[in-house]
């Protein structure tokens, strides 16, 4: 175990038919491609393991301090071609697998992408993983280990519909099971006080126990020994099986237990619209914290002297939204009542550990739960909650005598109709750092929901814009583009340094390399041209704008708009001659995104983008001019397909709406212009590529409210446009099928109800629109801006976004694991061994 396996080419061939035989019982004569990639998975597999537990290892000796992602969505995407990018041994394996009759990227296909989140939230907790280990930051990720996601997007008639997303059906060789790591999970019950050596302690008992089960997939870094983990939660039973009903015939009952408690962690989001659904998912979030905590805390207690004074220098947590945030409540919860600190001591460790990242500008977003509810579930926690509360007013009361607007504002508990718990107030009081996503998020936090907040703490706000990382990107997403970026600038340095793509300003004005820039997008163009056949049935013209929106669907991120102004660019192309048909730019329109299953006006616009794409795709006469497809079941390993070859990206949500966005910086580093609104991180997109070289549009985020005046206080004939009113006219007359569900999409927004603005932006949309169509009519200058987005996208790598919080929020520095040394042909271990360890290395070899 001093050494590590073999990467040349038989040593690769070797482990990938040993896991063949012997981990998949299969012989060499029954295997199947599929096989194979299970076989490949576990080959590379066993590689992260040996990285991971020297990393693991070189934390624990060297006492480090490690950050614990907290996050209710872990995006991952496919595993393998990430590990074999990370690990420097994609063309190691490729070669391998070529005299084992495969290709490998037949194999990338073969993997199920785990459906462990749903849309930005959970993307860029995947991210800053990939991130924190390239960093060689020591850290940790922890989320659930759910069965089922949100769900699998179907599209019949037009219509969303949803499937159960069963992930796991074919196991997953990632995961590592660690049946000695479990922690006890406990509902419901009753709190009783008892009194031990003069002072009161509260006890929680009875209810119900659960067993929180870990599961580990190890994160490599890029180009570094460096491998951390992303500790998933699944719920067990505490008991296995009631025996005793199983002999009295009661067969149902002796399997109740482990069927309740195996739903805990079964679906994503369950929906809540019921009280059962509000209970099980308050389920989930408390499994996750309570679990996580226990570890955390669990590893701490493993230092040679435990003092819990230490602890903030020894453990920070970062709160991905408010989902974890009973994290504080149940640290504060096992230092008073298991380790027996006092209150205020407690108090002060959990203050100095805990930060938050806030991903929504909002109010009716942010999340409460009901005080019956948690104190049915969790009544310890209630009480603690209340603890909280009573000492974070006592200093409000002392700032602001007297002032019960200000006490009513800042309360953790809101106490008007039913109480509730505010989980943003929650996280906000119980966190050191309070960070927004994008700068302009960062702001309206400060001036709007948390404006009492800033003005009590104001050094407790930072801004951290997201970036994503340029491994997943550019150089698994895009390799064509990022081996022209290794031949240019004569290495691959700039995967960890981004900022080193500015020295490619100079080429933009080099004729051949716009030409080889072109020739990369004209590929990555039919690629999707070939995947859109295959999956919607749509035939796309690849000499058409590639005009992508693909998000998630929301009446905020609008849409509804771009589907309008599609059927208002029909209606121009129907009414143009032929001869000024041939002046008209072709446009094939895609979108993709799914809409909460209870959300029906997202799932009417899903309706109406399909009704339009019927008549249009099947109306002979436009042609090619313009064609629309509703990409099903948007997903990570989809976006690897749609990003690069993308050309025109729409995020054209209201301003002040959206916090950041990340898929508009996936768009830009390949070499995609972006239509937008001056909303989230559009803002420091615009202010890196240039104005020149992206189409901004519509309503700005200060005049925003008295715009919604204005449309509550003007006649819908005058306040729409003409062009807006034509295309409402043709929706009505059932060009688009006679379908009332089409009238009410339309109805959301015609009778002074256009809260997102749609009618005020729709004639800038237009104008924006035909700067776009002016500018691809010149090639040459379209690429050029293409290019200069490409390549000023370094800002919004999250190595960048990352470094700042550790910079910043989590006073963390890197450790790096060494590298293994080369000795007698082999790769030796470079990870020290304590003196006992060595001892008993020693024996073993004696």
């Amino acid at each position: 175990m001093d050494s590590y396996q073999g990467s040349d080419k038989l040593a690769l061939q070797q482990s990938i038919v040993h896991h063949v035989e012997y981990t998949l019982a299969r012989t060499r004569f029954d295997f199947s491609k599929f096989h194979s990639y299970q076989a490949l998975s576990h080959s590379v597999r066993d590689r992260l393991i040996e990285a991971f537990n020297d990393t693991n290892l070189h934390f624990h000796q060297m006492d480090a301090k490690r950050i614990y992602y907290l996050s209710l969505e872990f995006l991952i995407g496919r595993c393998l071609q990430n590990a074999l990018v990370n690990l420097d041994l994609e063309e190691d394996y490729r070669e391998a697998l070529m005299d084992l009759g495969y290709k490998l990227e037949e194999l990338y296909d073969e993997e199920v992408d785990p459906a462990l989140g749903n849309g930005g939230l959970g993307r860029l907790a995947a991210c800053f993983l990939d991130s924190l280990a390239t960093l060689n930051y020591p850290s940790f990720g922890y989320g659930i280990r759910y069965t089922y996601g949100i769900f699998k997007q179907l599209i019949k008639d037009g219509y969303q519909v949803e499937s159960p997303d069963f992930w796991l059906n074919h196991g997953n060789p990632w995961e590592i099971e660690r049946l000695d790591v479990q922690y006890q999970i406990r509902f419901y019950g009753f709190v009783k006080k008892v009194w031990d050596h003069g002072v009161e302690r509260s006890v929680w008992e009875g209810g119900e126990t659960i067993m929180a089960r870990a599961y580990d997939t190890p994160i490599p870094g890029y180009n570094t020994q460096n491998t951390i983990a992303l500790r998933l939660w699944k719920s067990h039973p505490a008991s296995e099986f009631d025996f005793s009903s199983f002999n009295t015939g009661d067969y149902f009952k002796a399997l109740e237990q482990r069927q309740k408690a195996e739903y805990i962690t079964s679906v994503l989001y369950p929906n809540d619209s019921t009280d059962a659904g509000k209970e099980l998912r308050l389920k989930q979030q408390y499994l996750l914290v309570s679990a996580s905590m226990q570890d955390i805390v669990r590893r701490f207690k493993r230092r040679k002297v435990l003092d819990w004074n230490a602890f903030p220098q020894k453990v920070a947590v970062q709160l991905n939204d408010t989902h974890p945030a009973l994290a504080i409540v149940e640290l504060l919860r096992i230092l008073i009542d298991i380790e027996q600190l006092d209150n205020m001591s407690a108090w002060q460790i959990v203050t100095k550990s805990f930060n938050y990242t806030n991903h929504t500008v909002l109010p009716e977003a942010l999340e409460k739960w009901g005080v019956p509810l948690i104190e049915k579930l969790l009544p310890r926690h209630l009480e603690i909650i209340y603890l909280i509360n009573f000492l974070f007013l006592e200093k409000v009361q002392q700032k602001y005598p007297n002032n019960w607007g200000k006490l009513s504002a800042l309360s953790i508990v809101e106490e008007e109709g039913t109480k509730k718990v505010r989980m943003a107030n929650l996280s906000i009081v119980g966190s050191k750092f309070v960070n927004g996503v994008a700068k302009i998020h960062t702001e309206l936090l400060k001036t709007t929901i948390f404006k009492e907040f800033f003005e009590m703490h104001p050094n407790k706000f930072q801004n951290k814009t997201n970036g994503v990382t340029p491994r997943r990107w550019v150089r698994c997403a895009n390799p064509a583009l990022a081996a022209l970026y290794d031949r240019v600038l004569g290495s691959d340095k700039w995967v960890l340094d981004m900022e080193q793509l500015k020295q490619l300003e100079s080429h933009v004005s080099d004729p051949q390399f716009v030409r080889e820039f072109q020739m990369i997008k004209i590929e990555n163009k039919e690629r999707f041209v070939h995947w859109i056949r295959k999956t919607c049935q749509v035939d796309l013209n690849v000499d058409s704008l590639f005009d992508i929106q693909v998000k998630r669907i929301h009446e905020y991120k609008r849409q509804l708009m771009n589907i309008l102004y599609v059927i208002y660019r029909y209606l121009i192309i129907k009414e143009s001659t032929p001869e000024e048909r041939k002046r008209i730019v072709p446009r094939s329109v895609c979108f993709g995104g799914k809409a909460a299953p209870g959300y029906v006006n997202a799932k009417r616009v899903i309706k109406l983008i399909n009704s339009v794409a019927d008549v249009i795709n099947n109306d002979h006469q436009i042609g090619d001019l313009l064609k629309v497809v509703f990409m099903p079941n948007y997903n990570v390993s989809n976006a690897q397909i749609i990003i690069p070859a993308a050309e025109l990206s729409q995020h054209i949500s209201t301003a002040g709406t959206e916090a950041s966005g990340t898929s508009n910086m996936k768009f830009i580093m390949n070499g995609c212009l972006i239509l937008g609104t001056l909303d989230g991180a559009n803002v420091e997109i615009d202010e890196a590529v240039g104005r020149e070289n992206i189409f901004i549009f519509g309503t700005q985020v200060e005049d925003v409210d008295n715009m919604k005046e204005k449309m509550r206080n003007t006649d819908p004939h005058e306040y729409f446009p003409q062009e807006l009113l034509k295309v409402f006219t043709e929706i009505d007359n059932g060009r688009f099928g006679h379908n009332e569900e089409l009238k009410w999409i339309v109805d959301s927004i015609r009778y002074k109800n256009d809260n997102y603005l749609v009618g005020q932006d729709f004639k800038d949309y237009i104008k924006a629109q035909q700067q776009v169509d002016d500018l691809y009519r010149q090639p040459n200058e379209w690429a050029k801006k293409s290019i200069y987005n490409a390549i000023r996208s370094y800002k919004f790598s999250s190595d960048r976004t990352i470094y700042e919080y550790a910079e910043d929020i989590w006073q963390l520095k890197p450790i790096k694991v060494p590298e293994p040394a080369a000795q007698k042909h082999e790769r030796v271990k470079g990870v020290a061994l304590s003196k006992s360890q060595q001892e008993m290395a020693d024996k073993i070899k004696h």
